[in-house]
């Protein structure tokens, strides 16, 4: 049997790559890709001479049996995302099942992801959060929502610059506008910024400055009122 290692990439600065990274996917015998035009410069950037071949949603469905063929007959095969670890709102769930239900030793690196460094630098709680990704854009968005109205952990979500406004004027809705957020773009590059307050004043604030980069959102849990009330003694 072979070995399939799941390689998570830079999602912003190429310093962010481990030198393992780079090790195994030099020395693999294949490294899938999500886009190969992408993950070519990536693997340019640091001299590595490998094939690509490409694997993403819309093709993984038909490509997996033939790549767990590959690897129960010995071959090493390395899944990279364009950014961050694969299978993290990105390909690689579907892979990497087939290839267990095979027997397939399945390993993913440590490594860069965007929520991590989101929600530890929000100030909010972290020792217990709920990842949601990306919304549903239609179907199941209200409900999805609604049925985290009442969620006390952190709430981490993805958002693209073109509807984070939008996203953030809904969570008021099912939260109210003073919940807080932190709203953290462009995690590990140049202009990486995040944005903390209560849901009105981030709105605010991308409302007079435009959104622009990929966005993480980690939003505050709903807080968990004590009960003051004490029993009089008799």
């Amino acid at each position: 049997m072979g070995i399939l290692y799941l390689i998570p990439t830079p999602v912003g600065n190429m310093e962010d790559m481990t030198l393992r990274a780079i090790r195994i996917l030099k020395e693999a015998d294949l490294v899938l890709a999500e886009d190969t035009r992408t993950s070519g410069i990536l693997l340019k950037h640091f001299d590595i001479k490998n094939h690509l071949l490409s694997h993403h949603k819309f093709n993984e469905h038909a490509t997996s049996a033939s790549i767990v063929e590959r690897l129960k007959a010995g071959s090493t095969i390395a899944l990279i995302s364009d950014a961050g670890t694969p299978g993290i709102s990105d390909p690689g769930f579907f892979l990497v099942r087939e290839a267990i239900n095979a027997g397939v030793t399945v390993q993913c690196l440590p490594g860069a992801t965007a929520f991590v460094p989101a929600l530890v630098s929000s100030g909010l709680p972290c020792d217990r959060f709920c990842f949601e990704g990306f919304l549903p854009q239609k179907k199941g968005r209200a409900s999805r929502l609604d049925s985290l109205r009442n969620e006390t952990r952190t709430m981490v979500f993805y958002e693209s610059p073109y509807r984070v406004v939008k996203t953030l004027e809904q969570f008021v809705e099912y939260f109210g506008g003073e919940r807080l957020v932190s709203v953290c773009r462009e995690i590990s590059k140049i202009h990486e910024e995040s944005v903390r307050g209560s849901l009105t004043e981030v709105i605010a604030h991308f409302k007079e400055t435009e959104p622009r980069g990929e966005f993480v959102i980690v939003v505050a849990g709903k807080e968990i009122k004590k009960n003051s009330d004490t029993k009089k003694m008799k």
